[in-house]
């Protein structure tokens, strides 16, 4: 005979599960239509976002060299790839904030409090990651191609091989400086502790520095410096700001 209130609650927990991916759904859903909408917005100043972004190679190209395409559908897939690149960078606020407002249910009262702090501050980062990455490692990095040129070697960049390592580099710094939010994030729910943090602080270098070799454009190490760096006193901000969160919820 079948217990009816373990039946009860299997159908509970169903219910729960199908409920949960329905909100996951609708939040995936506003997520994508608000960069969707970035997107169409960047996409009506197109020319000089692309002015903007291809500045930092222009620098450093010879005088009279311009970017190419080499198909008819390059440069249009291009202009798309930057809208939406610049589509999430402006939906980001939204977008961070259905991530909280999806877990924001697990937490505690005073914790779903700082939904406005963790919007602001993961933002920020966000953002800040992007800046970091077009004003300090794309001059740098593409000084760097850019002396392979000579005599021997003309330097004709293609306008869709450039705008793929920008929008990677661009989203890559984007997400790499998440690390402090995310550290704070993993503490409210009680998987890390500073404690913790610093025991492992050797392995956490090491895959910095791997995280860095793997978005730096060129093999370089004042590139892979460039960004292990940041990422290094993002790290140790994060050691401080996990203890004060948990200092608090204790």
């Amino acid at each position: 005979m079948v217990n009816h209130q373990g039946q009860e609650s299997l159908h509970q927990q169903d219910l729960s599960l199908v409920e949960h991916l329905a909100e996951l759904r609708r939040r995936l859903i506003i997520s994508v239509a608000a960069i969707a909408a970035g997107a169409v917005l960047a996409y009506a100043f197109i020319d000089p976002i692309f002015t903007l972004f291809s500045q930092p190679l222009m620098d450093v190209l010879p005088p009279d060299t311009t970017l190419i395409f080499t198909s008819y559908p390059e440069a249009f897939f291009t202009y798309l790839k930057l809208a939406i690149t610049v589509g999430i960078f402006l939906a980001s606020p939204l977008v961070l904030y259905e991530i909280w407002a999806f877990v924001a249910p697990g937490l505690y009262p005073h914790e779903k409090r700082l939904a406005l702090p963790f919007v602001f501050a993961s933002t920020l980062c966000f953002v800040g990651g992007g800046v970091f990455g077009y004003f300090v490692v794309f001059p740098a990095a593409f000084n760097f191609l850019a002396h392979f040129t000579g005599d021997s070697f003309v330097l004709l960049p293609s306008v869709s091989e450039y705008f793929t390592l920008t929008v990677r580099l661009l989203l890559g710094f984007g997400l790499a400086f998440e690390l402090p939010v995310l550290m704070v994030f993993l503490g409210l729910l009680g998987f890390i502790d500073a404690a913790m943090l610093r025991k492992n602080r050797k392995y956490a270098i090491l895959i910095i520095f791997i995280i860095a070799a793997i978005f730096t454009p060129t093999p370089d190490v004042l590139n892979q410096i460039l960004l292990a760096g940041p990422l290094l006193l993002l790290y140790e901000v994060s050691i401080f700001f996990v203890w004060f969160v948990r200092r608090g919820k204790e």
